[in-house]
């Protein structure tokens, strides 16, 4: 009988966090669909009201980090290869990516929480 090979094991999400700003506001971006780098910055800088303006090298830069990580990954096909630019790449997260974003805005909203209950911010009503 063949030795059957063992799936890989994701590590556990929250062994990634907390998540640098840039890194977070990325994986937010990929959440709702995949995306081309530029779209990811206009889309952070849409959702900041222009407050956060990632650089196409640091963006590129932490896209690198995500793929290696194995929180993204980068599609094989286009979504519309006529009506786009070859030299484009799109990515999407990975399911391990989606878990480790929602730890991240989980250990977010919990910071929000602690600081309303000690005052620091005003409780909603």
């Amino acid at each position: 009988m063949a030795a059957r090979a063992k799936e890989p094991i994701d590590p556990p999400p929250d062994s990634f966090l907390p998540l640098h700003r840039d890194t977070f506001h990325i994986l937010v971006s990929l959440a709702d669909r995949d995306r081309h780098g530029y779209s990811v910055m206009k889309d952070v800088l849409d959702r900041t009201d222009g407050a956060l303006r990632l650089s196409p090298s640091s963006l590129y830069a932490a896209i690198r980090r995500l793929l290696d990580r194995g929180l993204i990954e980068e599609l094989a096909e286009r979504p519309d290869p006529d009506q786009d630019d070859e030299r484009r790449r799109y990515y999407r997260l990975t399911r391990l990516g989606r878990a480790v974003a929602t730890a991240e805005a989980r250990r977010l909203e919990r910071l929000l929480v602690d600081a309303r209950a000690t005052g620091l911010l005003p409780r909603r009503s």
